[in-house]
């Protein structure tokens, strides 16, 4: 009986450890196409961001330059909200200025019909 229990235990045994083989296998082939995704998806980002710097010689784009060319593409993005800001109060102190000219010219107007 404990023969037979013992070969029961090592067909189990057997059994998981080629379930195990097979998920292994499958994982490995998952984590293959999760690469394959992520080069796809780095080369991707790169051509939109920088056509010229994607897949030179057929060079694979490393994740450090996909960082780089996001951080700048977001300093430049930084640049110009803050140089649309910059133009944004620069356009309203004009239209102050001329709100301010053209009351003026009001009262100029007004002062030389009286003075007529």
């Amino acid at each position: 009986q404990a023969e037979e229990e013992l070969k029961e235990a090592c067909a189990r045994q057997a059994l998981q450890l080629q379930e195990m083989g097979r998920r292994e296998r499958l994982l490995t082939a998952d984590v293959g196409r999760a690469k394959e995704q992520l080069e796809s998806f780095k080369t991707q980002v790169m051509r939109v961001c920088s056509p010229a710097a994607a897949g030179v010689a057929g060079k694979a784009v490393t994740e450090q330059q996909v960082i780089e060319k996001v951080r700048q593409i977001s300093d430049e993005n930084q640049q110009s909200h803050e140089r649309e800001k910059h133009l944004q109060e620069e356009l309203s102190s004009r239209l102050s200025k001329e709100k301010e000219v053209s009351a003026n010219v009001e009262v100029f107007k007004k002062s030389l019909q009286e003075l007529q």
